[in-house]
């Protein structure tokens, strides 16, 4: 599978009274990490609406585990890869480091392939490109959805 890595300084802004980052704020650094995977990808967030028409891909599950905080000041490395498609989901995990080398958090996430209907909008099948392109591999090797 495709890896993006992407580096994220803690700042003040992102901790609490203790100094620690507060956990709400390592969700926000995932779901940019999601949108720096589609980019490493070659598929521009903004893009994808006019390309494949869809209103975006929200999260609809996710669980973490924290096994070491960070502080402010610390610059640390996310390594975010899809690991699994759906007929209209797929499944992310995302890996936060610290500058030690040592895994801090664990992130999966559920999301889900939503597309534009007259009424609302309705999960609708994952193209055999994307599937690709965030698998890192050739779209003919993709099973049809």
């Amino acid at each position: 599978m495709l890896v993006s890595e992407r580096k994220v300084m803690i700042e003040w802004g992102d901790c609490d009274p203790a100094g620690i980052v507060f956990y709400p704020r390592y969700f926000a650094f995932f779901d940019a990490s999601t949108g720096h995977l589609f980019r490493t990808a070659g598929l521009e967030k903004f893009d994808l609406h006019e390309r494949y028409d869809i209103v975006g891909f929200p999260m609809v599950d996710t669980r973490a585990k924290f096994s070491i905080p960070s502080r402010y000041g610390e610059e640390v490395q996310i390594k975010t890869q899809a690991t699994g498609f759906g007929k209209s989901s797929f499944n992310i995990h995302h890996q936060l480091f610290k500058a030690d080398g040592q895994l801090a958090i664990e992130c999966w996430e559920t999301r889900v392939w939503l597309g534009q209907h007259p009424d609302k909008a309705k999960p609708k099948p994952i193209p055999r490109e994307v599937i690709a392109l965030l698998s890192g591999t050739d779209s003919n090797t993709i099973k049809n959805n």
